[in-house]
C-alpha cells in the first residue's frame, strides 16, 4: 500500500532523525516518475525534512524558507496526505507551530509526524527494528555524521556522474 521509500523516509524521520537521508530517499522516489507527472506531495515531505535539517544546524533562514515552501505545497494536498496515512489537520498544525519556533529562533527539537494509519505505523516500527533504529528517539545533536551530513558525506559517485555527463556533452559537440 505504501512505497518502501516512504516507509524508509518515516523510519529515518522518527528513528535516527537523519533528515538528509529522508531527503535523498524521497527525492529518488519522486524522480522515478516522468517529468510533468511527478507527485508534488513528495516535494512537500522532502522540504519538511530539509527544514528540520537546517533548523537543527541553526540555519534559521534556510529552515524558515523550506518550511514555508512545505506548507505552501501541503496546504493544497489534503487528500494526498490522508492517502499517505497522515492526519491532515494535525500535520498542518504541527508544521505551523514548527515554523513559529523557527521564526522566533527557538532551538531545534525533534517532531513526530501524525501517522494515523495503524498499518503504516506497524510497518514503520517493524522497519525501524530491522534497521536497528529506536522508533521516536530524539535527535542526537552530538552526532556530526547526521547533523552535518551534507559536508561529511561521500560525494564521489556524484562527482563521477557529473564528470561523465560533462564528457558526454563535450563529445556531442
Amino acid at each position: 500500500m505504501y512505497s518502501q521509500a516512504y516507509i524508509d523516509y518515516l523510519v529515518h524521520f522518527h528513528g535516527d532523525r537523519d533528515y538528509f537521508e529522508c531527503h535523498e530517499l524521497l527525492e529518488e522516489h519522486w524522480k522515478k516518475d516522468e517529468r510533468g507527472h511527478r507527485n508534488i506531495i513528495w516535494v512537500g515531505l522532502i522540504q519538511i525534512a530539509v527544514s528540520l535539517y537546517h533548523h537543527r544546524r541553526q540555519n534559521f533562514a534556510g529552515a524558515k524558507r523550506t518550511m514555508q515552501k512545505a506548507l505552501a505545497i501541503l496546504t493544497k494536498e489534503e487528500e494526498n496526505i490522508a492517502q499517505l496515512g497522515l492526519n491532515y489537520p494535525s500535520l498542518l498544525k504541527l508544521l505551523r507551530k514548527q515554523l513559529a519556533l523557527i521564526d522566533t529562533y527557538q532551538p531545534y527539537k525533534s517532531i513526530n509526524l501524525p501517522i494515523e494509519d495503524p498499518a503504516l505505523l506497524r510497518a514503520c516500527k517493524q522497519r525501524s527494528t530491522d534497521k536497528q533504529l529506536v522508533w521516536l528517539s530524539a535527535s542526537n545533536l552530538q552526532n556530526d555524521a547526521i547533523v552535518h551530513r551534507h559536508s561529511t558525506r561521500d560525494r564521489s559517485d556524484v562527482i563521477e556522474e557529473r564528470q561523465a555527463n560533462l564528457l558526454a556533452k563535450q563529445n556531442n559537440r
